[in-house]
């Protein structure tokens, strides 16, 4: 039996090959990421042996340059393995020189594959990897828009410093259509008092009226601003205003998509409390099949939410932190479910109080909530069934709901 080990990379893979006593055939060699390069791959076999059923391949899941190869070296029906390069990296630690190169990496996934001691990665289907780009395309665009935001606010802090507190949301709507038609003190002064109510009357649906854009234009006469290039600001500061009015709406077009598809799966996610249709499309997608977590802290490590231990000799640090290894995606929905959870839903909102009255952090406090939703998240995926609240022996159920209103977070 002969073990290949492939480097991964975007333009051209590196390849070694050994026998089943682990020493290296010939040298590793390279092959680019086309078709001309895979016919090498298979020459470089057959000069080794005519029988490719002997040869057993194995390569790491890097981003998805794998793609390609796995799939034409499946077709022919070779014996593959992909695997997380987290285990590629505990072999490659016991080189006493840490040498990094795509020689020495091929070499040590072939040696992994050869001891047999990994776990494969399993392949998400089209339709999770469909929900998967979706899901991560809408976090690009909230993180522009949101990108946006602030660079508005930093440049109206220059403009009109006093207009980020008149309203009681600056993007809001209302908001929004005044710094479109006016941004600095100058143009909210120029503009008639009457057009002026009507702008706040009709963005508002009637809820501002004469008071309030008489209110706006008291406090532009007084404002304390830089004057320097305000209207070139204002001019900045209306054209990123139009590119939110973009990303919001290939938002809202990418959320109708994802809540769609997130109905075909037919799961009960959407059940846990913080776990809306957006999030849970998140939170499926990131971990694909369930079933290849046999325990809630194999997720738990895999959403990069188990803790960081520092040990050296006798030595054991005290401050433990997430690794954050696994889903950056996943970690992410799992931290802002867990926000709304602690929020809305009485049981979360009692145990984020009962670690925050241990003298724990709010961001300590967040990380158990983060493990119990994970928990929970386990057990739904693995049972199909919807959520239902597991309450610690010492609550009073009766009360739960009364004395979360009070609970402060």
């Amino acid at each position: 039996m002969f073990f290949v080990g492939i480097d991964i990379a975007k333009k051209t893979h590196q390849a070694a090959i050994t026998s089943d006593d682990g020493k290296l055939i010939g040298k590793a060699f390279k092959f680019s990421n086309t078709i001309d390069g895979f016919n090498l791959l298979l020459e470089k076999f057959s000069t080794v042996t005519t029988d490719l059923s002997q040869f057993e391949i194995g390569m790491e899941a890097t981003g998805h340059y794998w793609l390609n190869l796995y799939t034409w070296l499946s077709d022919k029906n070779f014996k593959l393995h992909v695997i997380n390069p987290l285990q590629s990296d505990a072999l490659r630690n016991l080189y006493i020189r840490k040498t990094k190169t795509d020689s020495v990496d091929s070499k040590i996934i072939a040696d992994v594959i050869r001891i047999g001691q990994f776990s494969e990665t399993q392949l998400a289907d089209d339709k999770i990897i469909s929900l998967r780009d979706l899901s991560r395309q809408r976090f690009y665009l909230v993180d522009m828009a949101s990108d946006l935001k602030r660079k508005i606010i930093a440049m109206m802090d220059r403009v009109f410093p006093e207009y980020q507190d008149f309203f009681s949301d600056m993007f809001g709507k209302t908001s929004v259509q005044v710094m479109k038609e006016c941004t600095s003190p100058e143009q909210i002064l120029e503009i008639p008092t009457e057009k002026l109510t009507q702008l706040l009357k009709k963005s508002s649906r009637g809820r501002f009226s004469e008071n309030k854009a008489k209110e706006l234009k008291e406090l532009a006469s007084n404002s304390f601003a830089a004057m320097l290039s305000s209207d070139m600001t204002s001019l900045l500061i209306r054209q990123m205003l139009e590119q939110i009015d973009l990303l919001e709406k290939q938002i809202s077009d990418i959320e109708e998509i994802i809540a769609s598809q997130f109905a075909q799966f037919n799961t009960k996610l959407a059940t846990i409390p913080g776990i809306g249709t957006t999030l849970g499309a998140v939170i499926l997608s990131e971990i694909g099949d369930i079933n290849r977590f046999d325990q809630p802290k194999q997720l738990i490590a895999f959403a990069g939410m188990d803790p960081s231990v520092k040990q050296s000799g006798n030595f054991v640090g005290t401050e433990s932190h997430m690794s954050k290894r696994g889903s950056p995606y996943l970690r992410r929905a799992i931290w802002l479910a867990g926000v709304v959870a602690v929020s809305h839903d009485p049981l979360f909102k009692y145990l984020f109080q009962q670690k925050m009255n241990t003298g724990k952090t709010y961001s300590q406090a967040m990380g158990y909530i983060c493990h119990k939703l994970l928990n929970t998240i386990f057990a739904i995926l693995k049972s199909g069934e919807d959520y239902r609240p597991v309450y610690p022996p010492s609550i009073d159920v009766s009360k739960l709901a009364g004395d979360a209103i009070n609970f402060q977070s």
